[in-house]
């Protein structure tokens, strides 16, 4: 008995086979609890961006959560062979596109993200069909630089977040309508709850390990939460309003197809497509000992663009590989598929279900901004991690230090293309990705190579 039960906890290192149940679903939680609030997070921003109403905003919760699920599951088990990788990794709504989906919804509203969302992962599919010779154009300087670039443009969302939520809901006219202190927008109680949330993520970081240490953003959430709840900010009548259980629509918030954000989010799909290529390079050789194949790389690209064409149809925001699912498999080396499909029905479940999303939605901004600053500052050392993974020659330091100069600076300076025609300001002026990507792989193409 003791032989048997060693031999099916062998299986969780193996990708087939069937493992003990209760190991499998404890490895299950693991991996949701590590990318949960990096799935439901983007969407929250999204909502917040748009002004979105209490029904809309679950509702764009639930299909972003349905989308991970969907994209987890096909990636999991490949159709025909060839739209899947069939390896042990988690599919999310990831932040990467965060900055251009909130310059898209700023101009036409979730609808065009979902139409931008058709078109980059046209560009994916095609990126997945000719991964060899575009793998190319994007060596880890340039992908790290785009990343660079949109952790640095993330940095003002989380301090207006912190601040308690500039825009739509926490303006003057609304403070003098009866709004408590606590909510006015940079007062010390948002401070206080942000610092605190903050404060719960670092100490939970870097001085604990384990299950504590893997879900540090999710408790410290939980912190500062609970502060909030001391300060009157959290508002639960949305929730009993919420039903229990609910299927994803149909283009719930429409389609339509606007140039700028179909340019800037296209291009996003490129470079994820080849970033991903790096979380199933992380994946096999953490966790399987070995390089992926050919085949798994193209099916897990070409599945990246079918499932984000699909869930555009549905209302779900894009999804990516998650980096620190991966980086879970790469520590424990568990990989079995049982796992994973696991993981996948849950997210399934939750995004079923309107009252989990309606709690969601209860999260003060100021919450969300305490814990996602470690996020986004995150995202951009990893990309500075890709940079500095080749030499910091001149011609590197050109092509990034550029590149990020010139792509932060036009989208945060809003009047610097005034004067230049309005299509435009609205390619190249409402994200940085744009300027970013194109002129990092202009430059990385036309400056001379120094010679070693």
């Amino acid at each position: 008995m003791d032989r048997t039960s060693a031999s099916r906890r062998e299986t969780l290192f193996r990708l087939d086979g069937r493992p003990p149940i209760g190991a499998a679903v404890s490895m299950a939680l693991q991996h949701l609890v590590a990318m949960i609030v990096g799935c439901v997070t983007p969407a929250i921003i999204v909502a917040n961006t748009v002004g979105l109403g209490q029904e809309d905003r679950v509702l764009l919760i639930q299909a972003s959560l349905v989308a991970s699920a969907v994209s987890t599951l096909l990636q999991l088990y490949p159709i025909a062979g060839r739209f899947g990788s069939g390896l042990p990794v988690i599919m999310g709504i990831s932040f990467a596109y965060v900055p251009s989906m909130q310059a898209a919804a700023s101009a036409g509203g979730v609808s065009a993200i979902a139409g931008a969302m058709v078109v980059g992962g046209a560009v994916a599919l095609l990126v997945g069909i000719f991964v060899r010779q575009i793998r190319t154009l994007f060596p880890p300087v340039i992908t790290g630089t785009v990343i660079f670039t949109i952790g640095l443009s993330l940095y003002p969302t989380a301090i207006n977040y912190m601040a308690g939520g500039s825009g739509n809901t926490y303006d003057l006219v609304v403070t003098q309508q009866g709004l408590p202190e606590a909510l006015v927008y940079g007062s010390w109680q948002n401070w206080l709850v942000a610092a605190v949330t903050l404060a719960a993520v670092l100490a939970l970081n870097h001085y604990t390990r384990g299950f504590c240490k893997m879900a540090s953003i999710l408790l410290g959430m939980a912190v500062g939460y609970a502060a909030a709840l001391c300060f009157g900010m959290v508002d639960f009548s949305g929730v009993a309003s919420s039903g229990w259980a609910a299927a994803p629509e149909v283009l719930p918030f429409g389609m339509t197809f606007d140039l700028a954000s179909c340019v800037s989010i296209g291009l996003l799909f490129a470079v994820n497509s080849i970033q991903a290529i790096g979380d199933f390079t992380a994946t096999t050789v953490g966790g399987l000992g070995r390089e992926p194949t050919d085949r798994e790389l193209q099916g897990g690209i070409l599945c990246y663009g079918a499932t984000n064409i699909l869930c555009a149809f549905f209302g779900g925001l894009p999804t990516a590989t998650y980096s620190q699912n991966v980086g879970i498999v790469a520590t424990n080396k568990v990989v079995n598929r049982t796992v994973f499909t696991l993981t996948g029905l849950f997210l399934l479940l939750a995004g079923i279900c309107p009252k989990f999303s309606a709690v969601l939605t209860t999260i003060p901004q100021c919450v969300l901004g305490g814990a996602t600053v470690t996020v986004f500052s995150t995202i951009a050392m990893t990309g500075m991690k890709l940079i500095t993974a080749q030499d910091m020659t001149a011609r590197n330091t050109t092509i990034v230090g550029l590149s990020a100069a010139l792509g932060v600076g036009i989208s945060q300076a809003s009047a610097a293309l005034g004067q230049f025609p309005e299509a435009v300001t609205m390619i190249f002026g409402k994200s940085p990705v744009v300027v970013a990507t194109i002129l990092a792989v202009v430059l990385n193409l036309i400056l001379p190579r120094e010679d070693h």
